[in-house]
């Protein structure tokens, strides 16, 4: 019995816009974010998937892209559930900074190493080790399970605990990883077989 699995990056946020670095911060979603996060379940619909349950993070921007989603599915009422294992990285200082007044204060290089290395954090941050450090437990304890028995599942999250996953999933290595990108509201299926490995992974 094959689980689906989709994941999808929350819409463009008011932060994404202005060039911000997010984290744990909690902007809303922009007017395109919410075009984009109603794109997904619109997509996600003309496959015919619905959803047996829902995972998002502690912030609004994945919150209301799930919401989005489910929403033009018809499925507003399925039980969805919010944990802070699934937030973006912490940014740590860089949070609320504008990117390019972060490169003029450290030098573009080092804001690159920040944002583009593997196990290398921002000041009082997390590197993307660090946030799959709480992303893959909580995907093996609390996400895989349904998966296995069959359900179709969302996970409606941000770039690097979503990217987090995507490396055990497609057994990436950290250097693989880091030059992944995701785009905002772009639906990503997989289908697992019984024993997790991935049967296939389409990208809508």
């Amino acid at each position: 019995m094959s689980g689906t699995l989709v994941l999808v990056r929350h819409g463009q946020s008011d932060w994404n816009l202005k060039n911000l670095f997010t984290g744990w911060r909690d902007p809303e979603l922009t007017e395109q974010g919410v075009t984009e996060a109603k794109a997904a379940g619109t997509k996600l619909a003309a496959r015919g998937l619905k959803f047996d349950l829902a995972y998002t993070s502690d912030l609004k921007r994945a919150q209301n892209t799930c919401a989005l989603i489910l929403g033009e599915l018809a499925q507003d009422s399925l039980k969805t559930i919010r944990n802070q294992a699934l937030n973006e990285r912490d940014y740590g200082d860089l949070s609320g900074l504008n990117k390019d007044d972060a490169r003029a204060k450290w030098g573009e290089d080092q804001v690159h190493i920040w944002r583009r290395s593997y196990d290398v954090p921002p000041p009082g941050g997390e590197s993307l080790r660090d946030t799959g450090a709480r992303v893959w437990p909580y995907y093996m304890h609390e996400v895989q399970p349904h998966v296995l028995r069959g359900e179709t599942v969302l996970v409606a999250a941000h770039g690097n605990s979503l990217r987090a996953l995507i490396m055990a999933l497609d057994g990436l290595t950290g250097e693989e990883v880091v030059s992944m990108e995701l785009g905002t509201g772009v639906p990503i299926v997989y289908k697992l077989n019984a024993d997790s490995t991935v049967a296939s992974k389409e990208t809508l």
